[in-house]
Parts: structure tokens; C-alpha cells; sequence
């Protein structure tokens, strides 16, 4: 009897396969803002607030709520928070200064003499909408974002632009793919007009290998006339301003927030070729005495087995995998089997 199989070369297959999903827990579109009031906290120029806000699907009091994303707004000479230490050589150091410094340093590098340009438009400060890790799994799918940002009197529709450009990203070294965020809908960007406020540049990137979207705040802050919808950023200094709390506010007013994630799931196959001659025997030990003789004379010359469970094994024998059959396979030397085993990883 045999025990164990060598698999033929061609016994083994590799495939590989993109799997898209709602990046939002048991959701497509997010309609509402659930923020947590022991996490939004602005009590002291360290605390969280002041660095970003948790953006629940749910309440936050309940066990099924989970973060879906994060908002903070950032400043490259600190404006907008409160200085963590006052007095002298304390000015600008504050949670904005590190937000923008963080994000700085994960799109270029390192650089600190770059700053976020969007067509042609440098601004000295910059919102991100950070999307949960375990929300976006190896990316954003591009072409599927859609976000509607709100003011008081008028509303924006934004998305990327991979549609409109396709093959045309930015690749930058620390975070991968860069496209633009538009005006549009579905990846495809709404003529030419609206793509950016005319003076102030385009809405923003997106980086959806890292997971996050940077926003130009002075597109937002533009009149609705002019494609923005009066956020209202303030730019003060040593002054807790909560600027991300207002694109939090923005986004809740929108009520419409969809995103999808996107997997590789690496798969291969396994064939297992089970011959008329193989396996006719169970390797269960209550068939056996214990020198190794059957007990049952009708296992002898008609054995009637069945096949529950296939193990796969190194070159060393060790044991690597199980792969479970849905209900037992007969087997006696009158029949073959093919049983493919799928491992996704």
C-alpha cells in the first residue's frame, strides 16, 4: 500500500486573483459620520484630536461599531493647534507641524525641502482622510471612490481620476501609486472645469497603495461659485482651530462616502491523482492487530474504504497542510479518484 505520492510537475498550478470588496464594514456607502468622544479629544495640544479623528460605521459605544477611517489636517509651519510647550523656540511646534511632517516624509522620502503641490498651487497646509489598515487590505480600488463633501450651501463630488488617465499615475517610492483627486464620478474626471479651483489647484491626491487621500484645503475653503464649499480652514497660530474636525463635518453632510478595497489572493492547486491500486486500505489502527495484520478477513481481498481527509507533506514527510473532503469518497481497487486541493495565501 502506498503511502505517501510524489506530485508530478504537472500535478501542481499557480494562479493568482483580484478580489474587490467594500472597503466599509457591512457597507457600501458610508451615509454618516460616528466619531468617539474619548478618542475626539482636545483637552491639551497632545491629545488625539488634535492629531486625527476616528471616523466609526457605527456608534462607538456599540461592540459591533469599528474604525473605518481618520481625518486630520496638517500645517508645515504648525498653524492651526495650540504649540505643545509655549515660550521661546517652542513657536510652530505643534500637532499639525507633525501631521504635515509625518505625510511629507511617507510621500517623498524624507525630503523635507518638498511640499504638496497640486497643479502647479503650493499650499502650507493639507487635509488626510487616512483609510483603516484592515479596511483597504492590499489597496484602494481605484476607479470606485466617490466622495461628497458639504458646506453650508453647496456640495462637491469628488473622485480619482485613474479612469480619465489610465497608466498615466505618478509612482513615488515610499508609497506607490499616486493619482489625482477630481471632480467626477467612478475614476472618470467631469470635463475641465470643475477638475480644480481656478488659483488654488486641483482638490488633492490619492495613494491608494498606502491607503490615504491628501485634500488641497484651499479648494475647500473656495466659494461654491468657484467649485468649493466654504470650509472655513483657519490658519491661526498657537490657536486649537480643530481644522479636521470641519472636513469631518464635511463629510457627514455629504452623506456619501464609497470605497472599495481591493485583494490578491495568490492560489495553487493540487491535484491528487488517487490510482485503482493506491489507498484501498485504511490507515485507521483499529483495523489492524498489532503486528500489523488486518482483524477483519473481509478487508483482505474486497477492502471497502472511503477517503475523508488528504494530507500534504514536505520532501521531509512533515505534515503541512489538511484539506478536509465535504463527505467520505469510496474506495476499493475498482475505483480512482482526482481530488484538487486549493491553498489561497
Amino acid at each position: 500500500m502506498a503511502t505517501y505520492v510524489q506530485f508530478e510537475s504537472d500535478d501542481k498550478v499557480f494562479s493568482t486573483e483580484r478580489v474587490y470588496a467594500s472597503a466599509w464594514t457591512n457597507n457600501n456607502e458610508l451615509t454618516a459620520v460616528y466619531t468617539s468622544s474619548t478618542q475626539a479629544v482636545f483637552t491639551s495640544p497632545s491629545s488625539s484630536g488634535n492629531f486625527y479623528i476616528d471616523v466609526y460605521n457605527a456608534d462607538s459605544s456599540l461592540s459591533t461599531s469599528e474604525v473605518q477611517y481618520s481625518v486630520s489636517y496638517g500645517h508645515k509651519a504648525g498653524s492651526g493647534s495650540v504649540d505643545f510647550s509655549q515660550g521661546s523656540g517652542g513657536e510652530g511646534y505643534s500637532a499639525t507641524r507633525t501631521i504635515y511632517s509625518q505625510y511629507r516624509n511617507l510621500v517623498f522620502g524624507g525630503d523635507e525641502t518638498q511640499n504638496f503641490t497640486f497643479n502647479d498651487y503650493t499650499p502650507d497646509d493639507i487635509y488626510v482622510i487616512n483609510i483603516n489598515r484592515a479596511r483597504y487590505k492590499n489597496a484602494l480600488r481605484m476607479g470606485n471612490l466617490n466622495l461628497t463633501l458639504s458646506g453650508s450651501t453647496g456640495k462637491i463630488y469628488l473622485t480619482d481620476d485613474s479612469i480619465t488617465t489610465s497608466g498615466s499615475a505618478t509612482l513615488r517610492a515610499g508609497v506607490g501609486r499616486e493619482f489625482n483627486l477630481v471632480s467626477g464620478s467612478n475614476g472618470v474626471r467631469l470635463g475641465d472645469n470643475l477638475t480644480q479651483v481656478e488659483g488654488s489647484g486641483s482638490y488633492g491626491k490619492v495613494y491608494p497603495d498606502a491607503g490615504f487621500i491628501i485634500l488641497n484645503p484651499a479648494t475647500l475653503n473656495a466659494a461654491v461659485a468657484d467649485g468649493g464649499i466654504l470650509l472655513g480652514t483657519s490658519t491661526t497660530s498657537d490657536s486649537a482651530e480643530r481644522n479636521n474636525e470641519k472636513l469631518v463635518n464635511a463629510i457627514d453632510f455629504g452623506s456619501s462616502f464609497i470605497l472599495d478595497s481591493q485583494e490578491t489572493i495568490s492560489s495553487r492547486y493540487y491535484f491528487c491523482r488517487v490510482k485503482n491500486t493506491q489507498f484501498n486500505y485504511t490507515t485507521n489502527d483499529s483495523f489492524t492487530e498489532s503486528d500489523g495484520t488486518l482483524k477483519y478477513d473481509s478487508m483482505t481481498e474486497n477492502p471497502q474504504v472511503y477517503i475523508t481527509t488528504v494530507g500534504l507533506y514536505n520532501d521531509n514527510q512533515d505534515l503541512v497542510a489538511v484539506a478536509k473532503l465535504s463527505q467520505p469518497l469510496p474506495k476499493n481497487f475498482t475505483k480512482e479518484a482526482l481530488i484538487k486541493v486549493k491553498l489561497d495565501y
